[in-house]
């Protein structure tokens, strides 16, 4: 029996999932504008309490991984490193794509494909694309939209994400089939988490960074003039 909780923070939705042996037992989802830092402990508690079960009882605790945002993956991960720490339990990742993807997996039929999207500068947004049973087709990759950029695929291509509003603008692909307000949530960890766990992949709980995907960019304070 794996019991295992899952965080999802790598947009401005935060998420918390509670699952036995990849099945649902509770979750919470909620909007946040700022920062995910205050929520995540009480959400994580309250989850758990939900199902009647202790944080003692966790097997492993799963966490998106990226990418995404750099201060949303920053607080999940470490949130999801301290209960482990704490509790010496396994640590999980999941890229963010795959759990986006999951959401919409087995809900269409025929030959197809899958291409979830995350926003990130301009017209740039992180994707990848699979086919029904899950292989890659394209890696994980940041990538500049145009017109063109889905030219090469002729069978069915579904596509989701908060990226994906951008590109839809400008695409003109009879085979795009663009499906609306998906987002990663926590409650679709739970079967990507259990794979893991079985097969015994997991992270050093001491080491472990998300996959930001870009080196993260500060800006450098103007030097205030006299």
């Amino acid at each position: 029996m794996a019991l295992i909780l899952s965080i999802e923070t790598s947009t401005m939705v935060c998420s918390v999932a509670l699952h036995r042996n990849g099945e649902l037992l509770s979750n919470q989802l909620h909007k946040v504008e700022k920062s995910h830092s205050s929520l995540l402990p009480g959400i994580g508690l309250e989850v758990c309490q939900e199902a009647n079960v202790e944080f003692g009882d966790l097997d492993a605790v799963a966490v998106s991984s990226g990418p995404g945002s750099y201060t949303g993956l920053r607080i999940g991960v470490s949130t999801a490193k301290g209960i482990c720490f704490t509790l010496n339990k396994k640590l999980i990742s999941i890229p963010s794509l795959d759990i986006i993807s999951e959401s919409q997996r087995d809900k269409f039929s025929g030959d197809y494909l899958l291409c979830p999207m995350m926003d990130a500068r301009r017209m740039e947004v992180y994707t990848q694309i699979e086919d029904q049973s899950g292989k890659l087709i394209w890696d994980l990759q940041p990538k500049i939209l145009d017109e063109n950029t889905f030219n090469e695929f002729e069978q069915p291509l579904y596509l989701f994400g908060d990226g994906m509003p951008k590109f839809k603008e400008i695409a003109n692909q009879k085979n795009l089939i663009f499906i609306e307000d998906v987002i990663p949530n926590a409650e679709n960890m739970g079967r990507l988490a259990l794979e893991k766990f079985k097969n015994e992949q997991f992270e050093d709980v001491a080491y472990f960074e998300p996959n930001y995907l870009k080196e993260w960019r500060t800006t450098t304070p103007k030097k205030q003039l006299l």
